[in-house]
């Protein structure tokens, strides 16, 4: 499907919803996200994987339209600025690790809150430190665990806000680190 805009706000009076097999992206290997494929889909990882896992996300980009892109917004504009991307994990990753990361540049901002899914049950809130730009989750203390869902969306220059639960095992720790 070719790339769509509106110009002005769009609104719907019985809402907007997505649908089908390519909003749920399966992934089994370290990738550079992009807005094209990834962004406002869910992406799904989990269960063994052969290596620690790298989802990359692009460096954020608050450029301004051209002054040739017409009226209204250019639906080709390199701007992410508001775009989400939904990572799930749908099976407890073992042996390895997922890996979420910036460019180094870009920070995140937020929150994440981490459930013990032991019988203890227990939960901590974790924030990023000032120079954090990495999420680790390694399937047991910093998360990973079936059920773990992170969005992270572009706020604003160098700044990825984070939030989210994710499902760990024993004493929760920050799933939260710097390159």
């Amino acid at each position: 499907m070719a790339i769509s805009t509106f110009d002005g706000p769009v609104r719907s009076l019985n809402g907007f919803y997505s649908q089908g097999p390519g909003n749920v992206l399966p992934i089994t290997a370290s990738t550079s996200l992009t807005v094209a494929q990834h962004a406002g889909k869910i992406i799904e990882v989990g269960g063994t994987l052969a290596a620690d896992l790298v989802l990359t996300l692009p460096a954020i980009n608050m450029s301004a339209n051209p002054a040739s892109s017409g009226p209204g917004s250019d639906p080709n504009t390199l701007n992410n600025q508001g775009v989400t991307f939904t990572i799930w994990v749908d099976a407890t990753i073992a042996t390895s690790s997922l890996k979420i990361g910036t460019n180094g540049t870009d920070k995140f901002v937020g929150s994440v809150l981490s459930i013990d899914s032991d019988s203890s049950g227990a939960m901590a809130g974790f924030i990023p430190g000032a120079n954090d730009d990495f999420i680790n989750l390694n399937g047991s203390t910093t998360g990973g665990v079936v059920g773990t869902c992170i969005t992270i969306t572009v706020l604003t220059t160098n700044k990825y806000m984070v939030n989210g639960v994710i499902v760990c095992t024993s004493s929760p720790a920050t799933p939260f680190a710097t390159s």
